[in-house]
């Protein structure tokens, strides 16, 4: 139902901007002038919800903040689509979501108290059992929650609060800073000469995976095989990149550890991943790295950033 309302306020916003947008440079002297309305801003579409449930029923059965989170994303994404990024890059037009297509629903406000051993208490579901990746450390506190569709059960991700995440630390050891340089025969170099040889997880498991997508292509479409053949196609992706996100916070906790401050360059990822390297460069997902680095410096009171080495 969720990806119902999302098509819905998105197919909203769309014929209010078709409607009442012209030409810049002209337009014709003799045309239809539609009724003038108010543009469907995020205020005005959250209005909306309370009349929803009473003109389809149903939709009392999902948790209202959760509805509010779908109007949140719309608005995200039509911005985006019309103002930009904070760097002002806008992104393409939206497009209207499948239901195998929107996997993720938010809870962006948790109750204290929602946590109790290995259950989470969540509004209009009750109380879910959920197997710890790592325990929740004592004294943080449950701000939002999402519950995400993968290839091989359902997964929830948590954001959480702690008032004693370290500052950054006000001196360094000279001798504790490093700059990294990444690249495709190495997976990065350090400015001492130190290499992490690049484990190329999507290369290893292409064989494996060409004959998953044979399997898909020759069954029928619409058919229970068919679909038995994109989940294991699915799952088989899954490790792919569980992989490679493991390698990452090993290779970023391994820096860390040794260094205070981490340089690296500032990478053009996307223009790259244009070229004829594209597969070679996503394999590698520097991307990804550089946002964990940046992330596990940020919570042990160190520094990664991207520009010249020191």
């Amino acid at each position: 139902m969720l990806y119902s309302q999302y098509n819905y306020l998105l197919a909203d916003r769309f014929n209010w901007y078709e409607q009442n947008r012209s030409p810049i440079n002209s337009c014709p002297l003799i045309c239809h002038l539609p009724e003038l309305r108010n543009n469907p801003d995020y205020f005005s579409q959250k209005k909306t919800l309370p009349q929803l449930k009473k003109t389809h029923p149903w939709y009392k059965e999902i948790y209202s903040q959760v509805l509010q989170d779908v109007v949140k994303r719309v608005k995200v994404t039509f911005d985006r689509f019309l103002k930009g990024d904070s760097n002002g890059k806008r992104s393409g037009k939206p497009r209207f979501k499948q239901r195998s297509r929107y996997r993720t629903f938010t809870y962006p406000q948790m109750k204290e108290g929602c946590w109790q051993g290995n259950l989470i208490n969540l509004p209009m579901f009750g109380k879910v059992k959920v197997v710890l990746h790592r325990p929740i450390p004592d004294g943080f506190k449950i701000k939002t929650a999402s519950v995400t569709k993968k290839a091989d059960g359902f997964y929830l991700t948590l954001s959480l609060e702690d008032a004693t995440v370290p500052t950054i630390k006000p001196d360094f050891n000279p001798d504790k800073i490093t700059g990294i340089d990444v690249g495709l025969k190495e997976f990065l170099t350090t400015s001492e000469g130190e290499t992490v040889a690049i484990p190329q997880h999507y290369r290893k498991a292409q064989k494996r995976l060409r004959v998953i997508q044979k399997r898909v292509s020759r069954r029928q479409k619409g058919s229970n095989r068919r679909l038995k053949a994109i989940k294991q196609l699915g799952c088989q992706h899954k490790k792919v990149a569980d992989k490679r996100k493991d390698f990452h916070f090993k290779t970023a906790n391994w820096l860390l550890s040794k260094y205070d401050v981490v340089a690296h360059e500032d990478l053009n990822v996307k223009g790259l991943a244009r070229t004829r390297l594209a597969k070679s460069v996503l394999d590698a997902g520097w991307s990804s790295f550089l946002s964990i680095l940046a992330n596990k410096a940020e919570n042990a009171g160190k520094v990664g950033n991207s520009g010249k080495c020191p």
